[in-house]
């Protein structure tokens, strides 16, 4: 091989290398985002895509539990009582959820998709702890609500005045357990307000999943993004009953934004959050990144319910516009009365977990825990999946006196709890596995990142390299001609050039070799320099070692 295809091929690796670390650069800032638009392509929602199946209805069994509060003393709940309002918790009441999407709708031109929620709800005795026929005592919450309403009114005082006493009302109500939730139950202030307002009364029966069952209705109507533009919107809620503000909250509070549960952005990251929007609360609800676990072997990202999400100003300035009326209750209850006809309701977690402590205080029977009454959903961070979903909101009425309505002129200002839900999900070991997909090219792709930085770096060291170690193997003779122009470089010649000049010299001995003589100093500590018999020294500070020193180089 000549010279010059040497000089060419070694170029050539060169090149090679420079070309391999510039790609593996740009893998690095920007792998993750080429797999995210790869990834986007084939999953975006679409009436064919793979995810429309699954999306349409979930192929994982689903769990609604309902729990109930019974109130066991509602007659000593009046102002200087010497007993707190007590209650015990009724359930779980399991019902086995199909859900489904109908009235599908494809909006091309925003990439949206439009549609309504449908379940139906089946009674699953076996997995519940109780049946449908027991008895619960609740408070009387039309009565009040009818009552508050009436409170202006000189008149209309009187009417519900005249009313609770025709229709023997008090505070509480007791029913059946399925009258309180799918079946409903008629309630005389509600027949009686059809007959004296009916446009204001838009109701026939009151439970708390009255009309859900089988309704296309309940949840409203639905747009959310489909992520074809764009994956990081997909799942994303666009419009609710066509608003894209509720106007039950003012400013940021009422803006229909987050994710409706199935999908969640890409690319999820421990200092952030995620945002779930809630219908039936007319608002999205922040999720904050709390721990990293794993589910079925795969690293996800828990987001959960924090203080953030039931804050109304207490805490967290821009939550104060849960705030209505400019009324704010301590931190831990959010008012949804604009989203439920006006009445008293207020959300909150579960056994008032991670409320002010005054809620618990004011009552008997409650007990908040984590692990039971956390609201969460774990998700795994690079497809932005849910893999485990728990927890769920608790529905209370806040009772306090209405002046001049006899019922409630005596009784005292306690937010009283009826019930909460929870749907608990995990996604199976098949589902999990193929979600595992998706992290794992995301490692590939780190991987080859690394091959193309470690293989560019060898390939642009190597000839250099190889230059260094040949001369660190070269004979001595050949580095001394290297290096001696560098013994000087820098210096002005004669009071250096000369002690140079005799480090190095030249003797032929008679062999015809090359001898290298190495001239050294010794000092004493005493006198200096000390002499040593039989060399010849040519100044008083140095000597020069003898041929027959073991010291001496022979070539």
């Amino acid at each position: 091989m000549t010279s010059r295809v040497r000089h060419c091929a070694r170029l050539g690796i060169v090149v090679l290398g420079i070309f391999c670390i510039v790609s593996g650069i740009y893998l690095f800032r920007n792998w993750i985002e080429m797999f995210t638009r790869m990834r986007g392509k084939e999953m975006a929602l679409g009436p064919t895509s793979r995810s429309f199946d699954g999306w349409k209805v979930s192929p994982l069994p689903l769990n609604f539990d309902v729990y109930l509060f019974n109130w066991t003393n509602p007659e000593d709940f009046y102002v200087g009582s010497s007993k707190k309002p007590r209650f015990e918790q009724l359930g779980p009441y399991r019902f086995r959820e199909q859900p489904d999407k109908v009235d599908i709708d494809w909006h091309n031109q925003n990439y949206s998709v439009s549609f309504h929620k449908k379940s139906w709800f089946y009674f699953d005795a076996a997995g519940s702890n109780g049946s449908l026929s027991d008895i619960v005592t609740q408070v009387n919450s039309v009565a009040h609500a009818a009552a508050k309403r009436a409170a202006d009114n000189w008149v209309g005082r009187n009417v519900v005045n005249f009313a609770n006493k025709l229709l023997s009302q008090r505070v509480s109500v007791t029913k059946t357990v399925d009258e309180m939730l799918f079946k409903g139950y008629e309630h005389p202030i509600v027949n009686f307000g059809k007959l004296v307002t009916p446009q204001e009364v838009p109701f026939k029966r009151i439970g708390f999943q009255y009309g859900r069952n089988g309704s296309v209705d309940f949840d409203g109507h639905i747009n959310m993004f489909t992520g074809a533009d764009d994956i990081a919107k997909m799942g994303q809620i666009h419009t609710w009953n066509n608003l894209t503000h509720t106007g039950a909250f003012e400013g940021t509070c009422g803006q229909v934004r987050g994710s409706m549960g199935e999908f969640f952005p890409p690319n999820l990251n421990t200092n952030g959050s995620v945002y779930m929007y809630m219908p039936k609360m007319c608002r999205a609800i922040p999720l904050d990144y709390t721990e990293t676990v794993t589910v079925h072997g795969v690293t996800a990202y828990k987001f959960s319910g924090t203080e953030h999400a039931v804050d109304n100003g207490t805490k967290f300035p821009e939550t104060s516009c849960y705030c209505v009326g400019g009324k704010c209750m301590p931190s831990g209850v959010i008012n949804i009365g604009p989203c439920a006809f006006n009445a008293s309701v207020y959300m909150s977690f579960p056994h008032f977990y991670m409320a002010d402590p005054s809620f618990l205080e004011a009552i008997e029977g409650l007990q908040p825990d984590r692990e039971k009454h956390e609201f969460f959903m774990t998700l795994e961070p690079n497809a932005g999946v849910p893999m485990d979903v728990g927890g769920g909101f608790q529905a209370n009425y806040y009772m306090e006196p209405v002046p001049q309505i006899t019922l409630y002129e005596n009784v005292p200002r306690v937010m009283i709890p009826m019930m909460w839900a929870e749907e608990r999900v995990r996604v199976s070991e098949e589902i999990a596995a193929d979600i595992a997909l998706v992290p794992l090219f995301v490692l590939l792709g780190q991987i080859v990142t690394g091959i193309l930085l470690a293989g560019g770096l060898i390939c642009t060291c190597w000839y250099p390299t190889r230059k260094v170690t040949h001369f660190c193997h070269s004979d001595p003779k050949a580095k001394a001609n290297v290096l001696r122009p560098l013994t000087a470089f820098g210096v002005n010649s004669a009071a250096v050039t000369a002690p140079v000049a005799q480090l190095f010299r030249n003797n032929t001995s008679s062999a015809g070799n090359d001898r290298v003589g190495v001239r050294l100093l010794e000092y004493n500590r005493g006198s200096g320099v000390r002499g040593e018999s039989g060399i010849t020294e040519s100044s008083p500070r140095e000597r020069l070692i003898s041929e027959d020193s073991p010291d001496v180089i022979v070539r």
